[in-house]
């Protein structure tokens, strides 16, 4: 895919959404990085029901150790792998008391110090709290990239690398919520609903619904 049609398509994306949000409920960076924690291998919708019910009780490092790994459960069971979600829940926010002073870091590295945070998990942080310029590659962000055209990859790094590359600088840091919100609801897995889609002509993929 050339640069031209690049840039069209995020025009595109831009026009349609201008101000792309993620669909986790947060009020601050610590309530981000828990609930993004909480959505590995979990819908977003999913995660929101359980947050609306732990936060009002604990939105803090501190509160959240009091509740404890047995607390964070009653809260979370809904949500899959609860179990190992709250046990990393706990390590993070003591690992933030004890290392941060209670504050999210601000750097990749740091991030995936955090237990259960990865780089991915980091990613999303540092653009949604921080407004850092990085690609969050998930399951939808992966197939997209790939099946567009915009930035083809086998591995989920290869995707990122070259989405931060290729992506033209205005529109770097909103894509990731443009791309994961058009893999959520328009480029599904099984039938993408080409014909419902605002860059049918500019995407590369061979095989269009109708």
């Amino acid at each position: 895919m050339n640069a031209d049609k690049r840039y069209q398509i995020f025009s595109r994306l831009r026009e349609q959404n201008p101000e792309p949000r993620t669909e986790l409920e947060y009020q601050t960076p610590f309530e981000l990085l828990i609930a993004v924690m909480l959505s590995a291998q979990a819908t977003d919708v999913s995660v929101n029901k359980a947050t609306r019910k732990l936060f009002p009780i604990a939105n803090t490092p501190e509160a959240l150790l009091q509740l404890g790994v047995d607390g964070v459960k009653t809260y979370i069971r809904t949500i899959g792998l609860f179990n190992t979600k709250a046990d990393n829940v706990i390590k993070t926010c003591a690992l933030l008391l004890s290392e941060h002073q209670g504050e999210v870091p601000k750097t990749r590295e740091a991030l995936e110090r955090l237990p259960g945070v990865g780089r991915k998990t980091a990613n999303v942080v540092l653009n949604t709290a921080f407004g850092q310029p990085v690609m969050a590659v998930d399951t939808h962000i992966f197939r997209v990239s790939n099946r567009t055209g915009i930035a083809k990859g086998k591995t989920v790094l290869d995707v990122e690398k070259r989405l931060t590359r290729l992506v033209p600088a205005e529109f770097l840091l909103d894509a990731h919520h443009w791309l994961i919100l058009h893999g959520r609801y328009v480029c599904t897995a099984r039938k993408p609903r080409c014909g419902a889609c605002v860059i049918e002509d500019l995407c590369e993929f061979k095989d269009k619904t109708e």
